[in-house]
This record gives C-alpha cells, structure tokens and sequence, in this order.
C-alpha cells in the first residue's frame, strides 16, 4: 500500500506540473523516493560515528526509507564537505557537519568549497563535551601533574588529535598556549584510530569527545585528565574541568546536518521536523544521554546564524595563535 500510494502521489505531481516551475514542488512532495547518504567525515567508531548511527534508524522510520552512513574521513572533515557541496541538491545526500568544518574555514587556504555558502544548513545535533585523556602509565594524572611534567621535558610529550583543524586541535593548542608548555601535536583521521594509539602507549595524551573514549574511561585503559568544558560532566563528576586549573580554558565541540545548497525548502524542512522530533523523543535521548552528548535544536536558519558564529569564534582563534594545517599523522 505504501510503494502504491507513494508511486500515486508522484504520477499525481507530474501529471499537474502544467510549468518548469512547477516541478520542483512535485519533487518535494514525492520525497523521499529512494535511500538517503549520510556522509560523515569520521572512520567508525568514533564520537560522530555513533551519534549518526543512533539518528540515522530514527530518521529512516520516520521518512520510510533506508539512510545509510558513509564513512569518509581525511582531511580535517574537509573530504566529506565537498562530497556533499559536490552532490545534487535533491535531498538524497545529507552532511553530517562537525565543529571542524567551521574551524576549516580559516585554517585551510583555497578551499574548492565555501561551507556557508554551499552548504545549507538543516538541523543541529548535539553538542559534545571533550575530555583530555591519558595512557595510565603517564606519571601525570591531574591537569596540574601534565603540566609541571610537560614543562620538565619539553617537546617530549606528544598530544594527539581527531583531525588536523578539528576541535580536539584546536583545544589542544589553545590549552599549550594557555598552560605555556610545549607538547607534539599528532593528528590522526578520527577519534577511533587516535584512541587506540593512547591505550597502545604511542601518544600520551589526547583530547577527545567524552562520546568517544568514556567507555575506555570507565575500564582504565585511558585515564581522563580533566573535562573542556566550562561545568564538569554529571557522567564523570570526579573529573575536574581544565579551567578549574587553567584559569579561563574552555572548549568544546557541536554537530548538526546540512545539505547541499539548492536543496528545496520543503525538503530542508522536512528533515529539521523529522530530526528534531529525535532529538526531542524520550528514548533517542536516553541512548545520546549514554554516549555522553546532550540535543541541540535549531530550525534551519537558527542553526545557519550558528555555523556562521563559530566560523567567526574559530577564526579569531586560529589567526591570534597561528595554527596551520598540519599532514595527518594517522
């Protein structure tokens, strides 16, 4: 009955789009069609990963058809924006857009992309705390202990990151710049891999979304340092904030989704009732509760007037202190 009534309502739309101008409401109101892309610019495993795979069955039931993740990391986030600015404005490619695309913005030069002008935005997501964590073998574990041992062996200790220009870098430099230390930055494609490497003792600390690395946490294999943002996670209450020892750090990271440019308002509209309504949904909730993420809602415009703001909080950052890209290192 469904196939039926769907194959009905697009015989019906075309049949009565008497005008070329017509024709991209009959589209809208056919939608969806087939599948949706959700393309993200992390390996699996990681913090955006999950999120994504805990939205992605919602959305798929509530606009009855599949959404399949793509999982396309590299370049800071940067691979998976063009793979969606690159895409036809249909409503069949959505982006999972992370903090690291704003901060992309400024770091990188002669992007083939413009993020707030090719990418339209759709919902928010959720916003991430972030955590700084260590292989327990580092005689350091409080914020205080890193530093004081950072600054006795100098470029010795390395600091490793989800991305090069991702919020785990972006925090990482700003805390060396604060705390006055130097420590190696080491970016990797992903929270996944850069866990990993801390538990295998091949970086000693890293800062990472508390989504990603809390069930290492609570087994031992990492030992969290001290939380990025300005209030202490009620998940790890114990764990101090890094401000409580750097007076004035915070840092923190967000996802939302976007489409390309172009895409009809129907659609746009569309996926933020389908999505917010997630996010808004008791059980949804509860399961972005236990990975360590909190739901912001945005309507699309809401949440263009955000990616703007951040493009210009990250640029002032990244042009004071100087940050670079870097090759990634994993």
């Amino acid at each position: 009955m469904n196939l039926s009534r769907r194959r009905f309502l697009y015989l019906a739309g075309a049949a009565g789009a008497t005008s070329a101008g017509a024709l991209p409401r009959a589209s809208a109101q056919a939608y969806p069609a087939r599948p949706l892309r959700w393309i993200v610019g992390f390996p699996p495993g990681g913090g955006a990963d999950i999120v994504s795979r805990i939205m992605a069955p919602w959305l798929a039931e509530r606009i009855g058809q599949p959404v399949v993740i793509e999982n396309k990391p590299g370049a800071s986030s940067n691979i998976s924006v063009q793979t969606v600015a690159s895409s036809p404005p249909d409503g069949y490619t959505l982006l999972f857009v992370p903090a690291s695309a704003a901060v992309n913005v400024t770091l990188f030069d002669n992007l083939p992309f413009n993020l707030l002008r090719d990418i339209a935005p759709v919902s928010g997501l959720i916003d991430f705390p972030l955590v700084m964590v260590a292989n327990p073998s580092l005689p350091a574990k409080t914020i205080a202990e890193l530093i004081a041992y950072a600054k006795a062996n100098p470029g010795k200790i390395s600091i490793g990151s989800f991305g090069t220009g991702s919020t785990s870098h972006v925090a990482g430099e700003l805390f060396k710049m604060m705390a006055g230390i130097n420590m190696i930055h080491v970016p990797y494609r992903g929270g996944a891999p850069m866990v990993a490497d801390v538990i295998g003792g091949q970086v000693q600390v890293a800062i990472d979304v508390l989504t990603g690395s809390l069930a290492h946490i609570r087994s031992g294999s990492l030992r969290a340092l001290g939380m990025g943002g300005k209030n202490r996670s009620d998940i790890l209450p114990d764990v101090p904030t890094i401000g409580e020892t750097v007076a004035g750090y915070e840092a923190n990271s967000w996802c939302g989704v976007g489409v390309p440019r172009g895409t009809p308002g129907e659609i746009i509209e569309r996926l933020n009732r389908e999505i917010n309504a997630g996010l808004a949904n008791p059980m949804v909730k509860a399961r972005l509760a236990d990975v360590a993420t909190t739901p912001i809602m945005f309507t699309p415009t809401e949440f263009g007037a955000y990616m703007a703001a951040e493009v210009n909080k990250w640029g002032k950052v990244i042009r004071s202190s100087g940050i670079r890209p870097e090759s990634s290192g994993g």
